[in-house]
């Protein structure tokens, strides 16, 4: 590879590297650039080029467009670039440093080995600290794939990370911490019963963007909201990312999911990258159009605004970056085969060019109407870091929003407040104060009670406080609004009936999260009852505190068993599962509603009562053959006798009942016992679930 290749003028589409047989075109843009080079190299981690080629703008430029065409250079070939501006004029918004050398935004595959960050963050040259990207040979067997079409209604979202997932010693695979060792995990999640992976992001992101004394303590930026390269796949999570297989691995698991039935969807970071603020490092889009990529000051635009707290805001609904955006997102459905994606602080895509909220943002309808994106799941973080809040009201029909509303009321209620019962039953009735005006479903609300940002599920229930000291900041990052409750005790306990209420408190949860209208989230390891030890913010964290001990679902076998049976209960009833909402009214020609609301006794629910505790309602079944169900949920501090509905020619079997001990605590229908009296005695803090299945 130690030659000049011959040069042709190039073309402006696609923009990136694109390989064939005849060698590769290269297309950047930067409207504002005046000079501009390619640089070749021939691995990453070669210290110098082969070969420079500068571009001249007579043959080399189109519009905005910078392009070249190198004649038979092979795919693996590693580049970067180098541009310079009008660079001294911050002031006007641009950041163009000649000698520093530049990722390409639309690289498919990136290094970060020889990366320093506080290199890139001061004037000079880094090429020997610089990431690179890698001309890639996109063809791929994809042995007849597609996306998956599984309906929103019969969804179970479950959010994993996937270097923390098999990166623990306990998790037995041959390539810990990456694509690969997920794939070898599919049985686990097969047998769990969920429908799709949610994937915290993979498009790679820089590991070295933490705050210094926390950088200093050796640690890094772990969760991976810190994307630089939105085509990519994380070098991080690839076997061999140093040969450029980036979008192979990745490829690899999304088929090996999708032939087990499951689909992918992406937690996506378009609201901030990894440049940060004024005095963050030079990576690509500032080197090469900061003044249009991010929001800047309206009077001095050397001033970053920041509406994500992480110092930068990207300029979503400019026509480019709308476009750079919709077509990425394209790219990672038709290429990648991608079933969805979850939008992080979505609503700071919802700024116009001065900051200011927009009725119908460009980029989020370019989004929902984009012919390629018509059967991708569209999931909205519907707030921002500057206060705007959109849950209920995030533009557009089709996206989905992680509904914050039936996060604190469920956790609210399991831990014992009081008198919320009429928002809590419109929580798990799918929320239709908040989408049902809209013309909106009950599948707008992804329903979850705990995600990677905040206490775990077991945490939720041992501490009363955030213990984030080991991040550094002395305590002072993380939520301190958690609505927890520790049982009685902070943190780690050998008390038997601490531990105990601990664990039926989780059943509680996956009970009422599973029992909703709305699509069901839920955060990997809460199954088998994983702690971070009171850490409720361990976005760097790249160690044991945050990895799955996978020991844990051995130890915590029976909670494990409780979340698969509860998983297949929901996928038995439909009712829960419905695309409509819930009425509460009789049919005509019927002679039951959909769903009838009681309290200790029947048809008296307790809307009014400011102390009470206790919710029960019984749902219909809506197919053929499909059992009714009446649940009851006791979280006061005492045993209730609860009445029970009789329905002719039909008898209440229990199928759940989180005070009994494992494998009392759920039970499959063909294990179930007919239940005859007409009460039923609900323990303190217990949720209690009947079908009427005829055997």
């Amino acid at each position: 590879m130690q030659q000049d290749y011959k040069l042709k003028h190039g073309k402006p589409y696609p923009s990136g590297s694109k390989f064939n047989d005849k060698g590769v075109n290269f297309s950047i843009f930067s409207r504002h650039a005046e000079q501009v080079e390619l640089l070749l190299f021939a691995s990453a981690e070669s210290d110098e080029p082969f070969q420079i080629i500068p571009l001249r703008k007579e043959i080399n430029k189109t519009f905005f467009s910078w392009h070249v065409f190198v004649s038979k250079l092979p795919a693996g070939t590693w580049y970067t670039w180098r541009m310079d501006g009008p660079g001294h004029a911050r002031e006007a918004g641009f950041r163009f440093e000649k000698d520093k050398q530049l990722l390409d935004p639309w690289a498919q595959a990136i290094s970060h080995k020889r990366w320093n960050r506080k290199a890139a963050c001061v004037p000079g040259d880094n090429g020997r600290t610089a990431m690179r990207c890698v001309v890639t040979d996109d063809r791929y067997d994809w042995e007849g794939d597609t996306a998956l079409a599984i309906r929103s209604e019969k969804a179970i979202v479950y959010e994993l990370h996937v270097g923390g997932f098999t990166r623990h010693s306990s998790s037995n695979v041959a390539h810990p911490g990456t694509f690969s060792g997920l794939i070898e995990k599919i049985p686990y999640l097969q047998k769990l019963g969920i429908t799709h992976v949610e994937l915290l992001p993979i498009m790679a992101f820089d590991e070295q963007d933490v705050p210094n004394k926390t950088a200093e303590m050796g640690l890094k930026n772990y969760w991976g909201y810190s994307t630089h390269s939105f085509f990519s796949p994380h070098p991080g999570y690839c076997v061999t990312p140093e040969q450029g297989t980036h979008v192979q691995e990745f490829r690899d698991l999304v088929k090996a999911l999708h032939k087990a039935g499951m689909g992918v969807i992406m937690d996506v970071v378009f609201n901030h990258t990894a440049e940060a603020g004024a005095n963050g490092p030079v990576i690509n889009f500032r080197g090469i159009g900061g003044k249009t990529f991010y929001h800047l000051d309206k009077k001095d635009k050397s001033i970053l605004r920041d509406y994500t707290g992480c110092g930068n805001t990207v300029n979503a609904n400019h026509p480019l970056v709308a476009r750079f955006i919709i077509s990425c997102l394209e790219y990672w459905v038709r290429e990648m085969h991608v079933d969805g994606f979850r939008f992080d602080l979505a609503s700071a895509m919802a700024r116009g060019e001065n900051g200011e909220v927009l009725q119908d943002p460009p980029v989020l309808w370019g989004i929902e109407l984009s012919e390629q994106l018509i059967k991708t799941k569209l999931i909205a973080e519907a707030w921002d870091a500057a206060g705007l809040y959109q849950v209920g009201s995030f533009p557009g029909y089709r996206w989905a929003e992680w509904n914050g509303r039936y996060r604190d009321i469920i956790r609210q209620f399991v831990r014992g407040d009081k008198g919320i019962l009429a928002e809590l039953a419109t929580r798990i009735s799918g929320s239709s104060d908040l989408y049902e005006h809209q013309g909106r479903l009950p599948i707008n609300s992804i329903n979850f009670v705990t995600c990677h940002d905040g206490f775990t599920l077991y945490d939720l229930f041992s501490y009363n406080e955030k213990h984030n000291e080991a991040n550094g900041e002395d305590n002072r990052d993380g939520c301190s609004n958690n609505l927890s409750y520790n049982c009685g005790i902070e943190g780690g306990t050998s008390n038997v009936n601490i531990l105990e209420l601990r664990k039926k408190q989780a059943k509680n949860v996956f009970s009422i999260l599973l029992l909703s209208q709305g699509v069901p989230m839920l955060l990997a390891g809460d199954e088998i009852l994983h702690s971070q030890q009171g850490n409720n913010n361990c976005y760097c964290q790249d160690n044991e505190l945050s990895w799955i001990d996978w020991t844990m679902a051995t130890k915590n076998a029976d909670m494990l068993r409780f979340v698969q049976q509860m998983i297949a209960l929901r996928k038995r009833h439909p009712s829960i599962m419905r695309r409509r909402f819930l009425t509460g009214i009789i049919p005509e020609g019927e002679n039951i509603a959909d769903v009838t609301w009681h309290g200790s006794e029947i048809n008296k629910p307790l809307w009014s009562d400011s102390e009470a505790r206790i919710l029960a309602f019984t749902l219909t079944g809506i197919e053929e053959n499909e059992a009714d169900l009446h649940i009851i949920m006791n979280m006061s501090d005492e045993n209730s006798i609860i009445q029970i509905p009789q329905l002719p020619g039909k008898k209440w079997r229990v199928a759940i009942d989180t005070s009994r001990q494992s494998p009392h605590d759920i039970i499959p229908p063909k294990e179930q016992k007919s239940l005859n009296e007409r009460f039923y005695t609900v323990n303190n803090k217990t949720i209690v679930v009947l079908e009427n299945n005829e055997f």
